[in-house]
């Protein structure tokens, strides 16, 4: 199914949707601290002015091309952001990475877990792909616990593959294939 925008998908506590220009300074104020950007390979540190705004400003087009699906994810009960996750489609290979953050306050709660496991169903479901993968940096183990948690296997360790601040990490790759998805939703 082609879709060519950001759809709303809503769980027990969330709403994901696209981000509006509303959202950037929440944006600027959650991804801005320094244990949020610490944890990410691409959330720079000092977040600057503009920068929310400018990323904000990327997403339909990047969703009306098809290629890279990118939700706020907010309380249900109060429509507060709380971070985002995003979805990178390879057409080619049908397959997508998935990315995300939250912001601190709102850590160990469960809710990357809860907006992980809607993104995955919206890819194998709404997109029909036949695989979805991840990959963490050391400097965050615990989003590899969320990778598990969605029953993505660890599938390879890449030593001093990425680079932040002149420093390199580790990475580790995650993946779950349809087939396996479909067999876990049976069970």
């Amino acid at each position: 199914m082609a879709i060519n925008r950001v759809p709303v998908i809503e769980t027990q506590r969330l709403v994901l949707r696209a981000f509006t220009a509303a959202d950037a300074h929440a944006v600027q104020r959650l991804a801005g601290d320094p244990a949020v950007a610490a944890t990410t390979l691409v959330i720079p540190h000092p977040y600057t002015d503009g920068l929310a705004e400018r990323w904000i400003a990327t997403h339909a087009t990047q969703a009306r091309k098809g290629g890279i699906f990118v939700f706020a994810i907010c309380l249900r009960a109060t429509a507060e952001l709380i971070g985002s996750i995003g979805v990178h489609v390879n057409k080619r290979d049908n397959n997508a990475s998935i990315g995300y953050w939250i912001g601190k306050p709102y850590w160990n709660l469960g809710y990357c877990t809860e907006a992980a496991t809607a993104v995955v169903g919206f890819g194998f479901n709404t997109l029909g792909l036949n695989k979805m993968h991840a990959f963490i940096a050391n400097i965050n183990p615990a989003s590899g616990r969320v990778l598990e948690k969605l029953g993505m296997v660890h599938e390879g360790h890449r030593p001093a593959h990425i680079r932040k601040a002149d420093q390199y990490y580790d990475t580790d790759d995650y993946g779950l294939l349809r087939g396996d998805y479909l067999e876990r939703l049976s069970k």
